[in-house]
């Protein structure tokens, strides 16, 4: 099944996350929630800014949920260096899905601590982002843990409006050929031009940011960019 997930890209606070996340509400079931901790992506989004660590952690022992978390499911792309305890309260706090990126972690042992954690807080479920100048061969020893996997599809991270980078078509085309049943997802650059390329390749979902955001009609786009693919 095709998903269109708009990103909620490096939101500075959670009021700002909470507008985002309403206005996408409207016509998507999911939202992507990038965070960015400046040390492994250069932005820097909440819960890393000053004094914003103290917001979420209360958040997650008042159990209380991320903003509309109740209609409309949350998928969290973590693009920090420790990626653990970040992933664990995003769990807690309502986070569906929890993606890591496969550099952050140090071995196999590290990935299951992390996914058990993660799944034990509530997230239901786990995967691996990968940069695109990073050998799938990175993914191998944990695919077997993964519900999903995300192939980055531009060079540079935690902004919108990066240009996209066509060997990401390729690396998809050799991820499901080795491994048919994976769900593949696909973030940055995403747009009408190339999604259908995309779901040839093998992907099935899509993290698409400015091409639904700076649309003057995003739930059009939204709609737009889902036919297309599942024309495909």
């Amino acid at each position: 099944m095709i998903e269109i997930i708009p990103t909620n890209t490096c939101p500075p606070n959670l009021a700002e996350l909470s507008k985002r996340s309403e206005a996408f509400a409207k016509f998507a079931p999911w939202v992507q929630l990038d965070i960015d901790d400046g040390v492994f992506a250069p932005e820097i989004s909440w819960p890393y800014q000053n004094e914003q660590w103290a917001e979420v952690e209360s958040m997650a022992t008042a159990s209380s949920a991320l903003p509309l978390a109740g209609a409309l499911k949350y998928e969290v792309h973590l693009m920090v260096e420790d990626p653990f305890h970040i992933g664990e309260l995003m769990a807690r706090v309502g986070c569906t899905r929890i993606l890591a990126h496969v550099e952050t972690l140090e071995n196999e042992q590290s990935a299951k601590d992390a996914f058990l954690a993660w799944k034990s807080a509530g997230a239901k479920e786990v995967g691996l982002a990968i940069l695109i100048d990073t050998p799938l061969s990175a993914l191998d020893a944990l695919i077997p843990l993964c519900d999903s996997v995300q192939i980055m599809s531009i060079a540079k991270l935690g902004y919108q409006g990066a240009q996209f980078d066509s060997r990401a078509i390729d690396r998809i085309k050799e991820l499901h050929a080795k491994y048919p049943n994976l769900m593949i997802s696909v973030d940055g650059g995403v747009s009408e031009s190339n999604i259908a390329e995309l779901v040839r390749a093998g992907a099935q979902r899509f993290g698409v940011g400015s091409a639904i955001s700076r649309s003057a009609d995003p739930a059009s786009a939204y709609l737009a960019l889902k036919a297309r693919a599942e024309s495909a």
